[in-house]
């Protein structure tokens, strides 16, 4: 709450400042007539959008990223409601344009700048450990992860016992201002000890080691008995659909600008080596179904390898003259645009890969089990892979594992900003030396 306050508190000093830069650059004074109303209004409301929009919570504190888009959306949303008012209040006309508008820029910036200081500072300082853990043992003591408290039960004098009005008790005091607690016990105790915590209003867990290879996510209930989640798409109903409309509003009229180089691209293809403009693959894509992908034909095609046992090498004989060119800027993947339109594919997510794809001479999949966890998201047309250079053959594990890691990192940790940064990024390697 301490940390909750500090950022709450610097927010309204950064839009203090931001109302006096406004006022002070067209009037050159600190509170002109007419500003003082509204200078009160710009502040209650970005203090209760902030609040409203999840500003202070703990993933904020996590991740500085995520507390400057939510308190920059706090400001835009406070400001568009400031405009609401004004005009349903008939607020007096003579405000300055400038002035609102400056402190809107002012404000905007500063927030960006000091919630980013602000996070690195507190995670830092706290070394990531934003919250009170206990380790709570009945039974051989063992060694707690750094920054969390553990505590033998028997030494402190708590057994599991839910119906021991003094065990309920004691265990509260023992709990009084952590936030989790997680009890490692046997599993014959487990049921007694999930009893004692249900009352304890705290996030409280337990320990077991019996279904560590299932790695649950969380429990659910089907017909009164509960089950272990052990999977979940990445994304919510509404990250899916702000992601779909992401890859719509670039492919639309991405699709229409390119079309007279599409054509060129096709007619040069026909003109250079018969066979078909595209080549289409089976390939492993969301959900570990098969799609087929679009891309321009750049191998001659009596000799085109569908089952992608055989990566394109640098000096490849299979290549033809215009595909080398369309391999070596990237013009080959456009149709890929295609594959977008119609859904099988994003803009931006793991590369999809053919089933016979090699790492040396094993399967994918064979290297790391992992593998198949990438196809959590929509395959795209570039990734985080990509743009990170990790691109080209693969002839050894290392370099199907560095893929992996990009991807399994990107399908973890998706954002809209992050789709956004990855699209301008990809700009600075459409031409790269492992495209080949």
């Amino acid at each position: 709450m301490q940390l909750y306050a500090t950022l709450l508190i610097l927010d309204l000093a950064v839009v203090s400042a931001a109302v006096i830069g406004g006022a002070l650059l067209r009037f050159g004074e600190v509170m002109p007539d007419g500003w003082r109303g509204v200078s009160g209004a710009i502040l209650a409301l970005y203090a209760i959008t902030a609040v409203g929009l999840g500003a202070y919570t703990l993933d904020v504190l996590r991740n500085p990223m995520s507390g400057i888009a939510r308190a920059t959306g706090a400001w835009m949303l406070a400001f568009a409601l400031l405009f609401l008012l004004s005009y349903f209040l008939k607020v007096d006309q003579r405000l300055s344009r400038m002035m609102t508008g400056s402190t809107f820029v002012i404000g905007f910036a500063a927030l960006c700048a000091v919630r980013q200081l602000a996070g690195d500072t507190i995670r830092r300082r706290l070394q990531n450990r934003f919250t009170n853990d206990i380790l709570l043992v009945d039974g051989p003591m063992q060694k707690a992860p750094p920054g969390v408290l553990a505590l033998n039960a028997a030494e402190v004098g708590i057994r599991p016992d839910p119906s021991d009005a003094a065990m309920l008790i004691g265990l509260s005091d023992i709990l009084k201002g952590a936030d989790r607690v997680v009890i490692s016990c046997s599993r014959g105790t487990a049921g007694r000890w999930a009893q004692m915590l249900k009352g304890s209003n705290i996030q409280g867990e337990i320990l077991t080691r019996d279904y560590d290879d299932l790695a649950p996510l969380g429990v659910a209930e089907l017909e009164g008995h509960t089950t272990l989640v052990v999977s979940a798409g990445p994304l919510n109903f509404r990250q899916r659909v702000a992601k779909r409309a992401f890859d719509l509003a670039l492919t639309v009229p991405a699709l229409i600008v390119l079309a007279p180089v599409l054509l060129l691209v096709a007619l040069a293809i026909k003109l250079d080596s018969r066979g078909p403009i595209f080549f289409r693959q089976p390939r492993v894509g969301h959900g570990n179904l098969i799609f087929k992908i679009y891309k321009f034909r750049s191998m001659r095609s009596e000799r085109t390898d569908v089952a992608g046992n055989r990566s394109a090498s640098r000096d490849d004989d299979r290549v033809t003259v215009v595909g080398r060119f369309l391999r070596k800027t990237s013009i080959d993947e456009l149709p890929q645009l295609i594959n977008v339109l119609l859904g099988s594919m994003s803009i931006v997510g793991p590369r999809p890969h053919a089933l016979g794809s090699l790492a040396g001479d094993q399967l994918f999949w064979h290297i790391d089990e992992r593998y198949w966890h990438r196809h959590a998201l929509k395959p795209g047309i570039t990734g985080l892979a990509q743009v990170r250079g990790f691109r080209g053959a693969t002839h050894t594990r290392e370099h199907l594992t560095s893929r992996l890691q990009a991807d399994l990192e990107y399908v973890s940790g998706w954002s809209l900003w992050r789709d956004i940064s990855i699209v301008l990024r990809t700009a600075k390697v459409l031409v790269h030396p492992d495209a080949y």
